[in-house]
């Protein structure tokens, strides 16, 4: 939804984050910085959940405006103590080899290509802090798991149906690396790292300067929000706090104040450089939480802008997102996705990438622009700039279901809106209302 408007607010902007300097040398590779992730779930995306029919699905992310397809685990799923039907993704049996559920290596090769000749990254789940407890490693080599006094492998939470690595263990830890090889040579664009925050951070240092002197360009997303793993190790971390928060929001719970604290709290806390996930939805809040039409409601498409717009932000839309599906899949059985045409939900994510695609101030990590708030707004709206030389992007997000006024006029420009209405000198938002135009 685009109207021909520039705002023109007469609110004073006030630093939030500090003016991001160019750096010499990039952070993480080129092609990032604004780029969108998509998580594909391989099983449920298409009623076949294979790689071939994933592969057909790739035109249509591409044209929303996908760049990183994150392909959840692909590989074996071990038997003992699997849960449901089908298993869990992450209790891998065989990190080389492919789920037969999903084709074969020849068929995700074909997958991998056709992403590449759409100009897209693909990722793989990668789960090194444990295998399924009947793995090919547990299997044939005892002393790389970690074992109770009884010798029984050990069991993390309530996931009853893996096996914990030992980290102590060199041997284990020289075959974790060359299983990660194992794909780059194939060639995938990098790894989302599953609770990364378990597995200790000078393995994935070692094992990710080993991997880039193969492949440079290599993007590491980590499954943790600790600082520490920006050191020497992952290019863009979770942001799981900001995503509690905002279901906090939408169910009026938190406000505009808790939410600038979490910002300057983890503006203090990370560094500058570092690339942070946000999204509305993924796997696991989807399976377990609940949708984003669950915990959201009418608020959805608001929180969707923030995770967008949001200092060293990321965006992540998780498969059925992009059509507005309403289902928590089944993560242990077959619950394909309807196969549905493209519709509102697709033009407003598609809008987003635009929007980030378009502008420099959204770059995630050092490159993003700086970041201020406006000042004046009145109680319940959020209203920010990020501003780089040349290009500035300003945000008004009501985060309340009551409409607002915001005094301010317009003239000229584009801008991304919804509940929005503009009077003489001033600007209604509707609940849950947001304009974002660029400059």
């Amino acid at each position: 939804m685009k109207s021909a408007m520039r705002f023109l607010l007469p609110a004073l902007l006030m630093t939030g984050c500090g003016t991001p300097k160019p750096a010499e040398t990039p952070a993480h590779p080129e092609w990032s910085y604004r780029s969108v992730v998509y998580e594909l779930n391989v099983r449920q995306a298409t009623p076949d959940g294979t790689f071939a029919a994933a592969a057909d699905r790739l035109p249509a992310l591409k044209e929303l405006g996908v760049d990183i397809v994150w392909c959840m685990p692909i590989y074996p799923i071990g038997t003992q103590g699997r849960k449901g039907t089908l298993g869990s993704y992450y209790a891998i049996l065989d990190y080389c080899d492919v789920n037969p559920e999903f084709g074969t290596l020849a068929d995700f090769d074909a997958f991998l290509n056709r992403a590449h000749e759409l100009d897209m990254k693909v990722i793989l789940d990668w789960v090194a802090n444990h295998t399924s407890p009947d793995s090919k490693w547990a299997q044939e080599h005892r002393d790389w798991h970690l074992r109770d006094s009884l010798g029984n492998t050990v069991v993390e939470y309530d996931w009853t149906d893996i096996a914990k690595l030992d980290y102590g263990n060199r041997d284990m830890r020289r075959a974790m690396t060359d299983a990660m090889h194992f794909w780059v040579d194939r060639g995938v664009d990098g790894f989302r790292c599953d609770m990364a925050m378990l597995v200790p951070i000078d393995f994935w240092q070692t094992s990710f300067a080993e991997l880039k002197e193969k492949r440079p360009d290599l993007y590491l997303l980590a499954e943790g929000e600790s600082a520490e793993l920006h050191d020497r190790a992952f290019d863009a971390t979770y942001t799981w706090e900001l995503h509690h928060l905002l279901n906090d929001v939408a169910q009026g719970k938190k406000g505009v104040a808790e939410l600038k604290a979490y910002l300057a709290a983890d503006a203090e806390k990370m560094p500058r450089e570092a690339m942070r996930l946000m999204f509305t939805s993924n796997h696991d809040e989807n399976s377990w939480a609940g949708t984003e039409f669950e915990r959201m409601g009418d608020a959805v498409r608001a929180m969707a802008v923030l995770c967008f717009t949001l200092p060293q932000g990321q965006p992540l839309i998780y498969t059925g997102q992009e059509v507005g599906y309403d289902h928590r899949f089944e993560f242990f059985e077959k619950d394909s996705m309807p196969v549905t045409e493209a519709n509102e939900f697709t033009e407003f994510y598609r809008s987003l990438c635009a929007l980030r695609h378009d502008n420099e101030a959204l770059a995630a990590g050092e490159r993003g622009g700086a970041f201020r708030y406006l000042e004046g707004m009145p109680d319940g709206v959020l209203g920010f700039v990020r501003e780089t030389d040349g290009n500035r992007v300003n945000c008004l997000v009501n985060l309340t279901p009551e409409p607002v006024e915001v005094k301010g006029s317009c003239s000229g420009g584009d801008c991304l809106a919804e509940h929005l209405t503009v009077g003489d000198g001033t600007l209604q938002l509707g609940g849950w209302g947001y304009c974002v135009w660029t400059e």
